[in-house]
């Protein structure tokens, strides 16, 4: 079964704490190994010299794993992130940025992920990160 964009919303309103919701994230589009979130510009994201935080680059990063693995999974499951590093390559300024996770392996405990930030519209690559989690469910 493919999961629509509706309902990973709906995992994303039921599943994570306040402060991510806060970010705005909103799923852009789902693929049976993939996910792609849209991290809208804020001010209240930026940090001095009004550049998009990591941190939020990062929750965004951690956040569209799950979507990715619930996409593959055709529902949200109980997990953990056990790793996540991330390179950051250039700054964001007053722009969305696209956050696209790709699924390089998913077993039955644990999945794994390479996920690309990429800032709108001209598409420069933001950052980067690769992350891992154990599935609990």
């Amino acid at each position: 079964m493919t999961m629509t964009p509706a309902e990973a919303e709906k995992i994303l309103s039921a599943n994570f704490a306040p402060w991510v919701r806060e970010l705005g994230l909103a799923v852009e589009s789902l693929g049976g190994d993939r996910a792609t979130l849209r991290l809208p510009w804020s001010d209240r994201l930026a940090r001095e010299g009004g550049a998009l935080s990591g941190q939020a680059l990062m929750a965004a990063a951690d956040t569209a794993t799950v979507i990715a693995v619930s996409a593959a999974r055709g529902a949200f499951v109980p997990m953990t992130t056990v790793q996540q590093s991330t390179s950051f390559q250039r700054a964001v300024t007053g722009s969305d940025v696209l956050v696209t996770a790709v699924l390089t392996k998913l077993g039955r405990r644990m999945a794994f992920a390479d996920v690309t930030m990429t800032a709108e519209p001209n598409g420069d690559l933001a950052a980067h990160a690769s992350t891992v989690y154990a599935l609990l469910g």
